[in-house]
């Protein structure tokens, strides 16, 4: 009989014990889905401008999409008179109409011009950049030779801070104005609550960080 008791108490006591243990790593997944969400939210920024002189799309080649549907959106209000398209030299799949890769800057122009904006309203700066500071460079020489003084950042969330960090960082000192834009997470990049699941929110988000890390650590320098 007591060996019998003792059984059922072991028995007992190994539920309790993987209860906890099941209890405690519920608890720890539930904490790491909240940094996830909070680190994703936390690098989506609005600066929204009434006007400006020029809507500015970023260049992104997995995102040009949704940056160019929410530029052609913004257009039609009327509120914007001009979209300015920047070149990252990055070319897409082949196009058998025009017998090449085209660049992504020209799909982006594409793009609008489907949406209805017409093809006199977008100017791309054709000096090749590869980061969101060469962006920002070529921006500010394009400002003072076209006498702009404001501009709207359209750019994917996640993509957001940096940018206009970057943008308001480089044209201090000036009297240009930065604001910035960005579709909501869910089309073209990961929802804020599921990005920890997909590989496409692992390339997007911890990278941010990345970036924004060597971006101060470059400033230091």
């Amino acid at each position: 009989m007591t060996t019998t008791r003792g059984f059922v108490g072991n028995r007992g006591m190994l539920k309790r014990s993987t209860a906890r243990r099941g209890t405690l790593i519920l608890f720890l997944l539930t904490g790491l889905w909240l940094v996830a969400w909070f680190a994703a939210r936390m690098l989506i920024v609005s600066a929204p401008l009434e006007r400006a002189d020029i809507l500015v799309v970023l260049s992104g080649s997995s995102t040009f999409v949704e940056r160019t549907h929410l530029a052609s959106e913004l257009y039609a209000t009327g509120k914007f008179q001009r979209i300015v398209l920047t070149n990252d030299n990055r070319q897409g799949g082949w196009s058998q109409s025009l017998q090449r890769n085209p660049y992504f800057h020209e799909r982006a122009r594409w793009e609008l011009e489907r949406l209805g904006v017409p093809s006199s309203a977008i100017e791309t700066i054709m000096t090749p950049v590869s980061s969101t500071y060469d962006e920002a460079v070529a921006l500010k020489s394009f400002t003072t030779a076209h006498s702009i003084h404001s501009m709207l950042l359209v750019t994917s969330a996640y993509h957001s801070r940096r940018a206009l960090n970057t943008f308001q960082q480089l044209m201090a000192g000036t009297d240009i104005i930065c604001g910035v834009a960005s579709p909501p997470p869910g089309w073209q990049t990961p929802r804020s609550a599921t990005w920890l699941f997909s590989i496409q929110g692992w390339r997007m988000v911890p990278a941010e960080y990345l970036k924004i890390i060597y971006y101060r650590w470059r400033r230091v320098l």
